[in-house]
């Protein structure tokens, strides 16, 4: 049975660092691209950013570009999520996700094989 989990999520001031991690396990993980999501309150789990076994990334929104990055290590199955200048606008549930590399699509959530129980993210001001 494959496992996804994350690890990191936490408080921090606006402004800080985070970086969370995901761990897969009982996964091939060559075969999948891994990918980032968030989850707001009150709103729809939201696309951050993805990494393809090679190493190709897909950011997500303008509000992220520049300030997350997405990394893997494949011997250790392990993908992450690094937050540079957080914001308060930051804050929420942090999934992360594989979804099959032979889709060709990191971006739409409905394509995810795969979930982690999610960590949460606040950023206070």
């Amino acid at each position: 049975q494959v496992h996804l989990i994350e690890s990191g999520g936490g408080s921090v001031q606006a402004g800080g660092s985070l970086r969370l991690s995901c761990l897969a396990s009982d996964i091939t993980f060559r075969h999948y691209t891994m990918g980032w999501f968030r989850q707001a309150p009150a709103k729809e789990r939201e696309f951050v950013g993805s990494i393809t076994y090679s190493g190709s990334t897909t950011t997500g929104p303008d509000s992220v570009k520049g300030r997350f990055i997405v990394s893997r290590d494949n011997d250790k199955k392990m993908a992450y999520l690094e937050m540079r200048s957080v914001k308060p606008e930051d804050t929420g549930v942090y999934y992360c996700g594989a979804v099959p590399a032979s889709l060709g699509n990191s971006m739409v959530r409905s394509l995810y094989s795969y979930w982690g129980q999610g960590t949460q993210v606040t950023v206070s001001s």
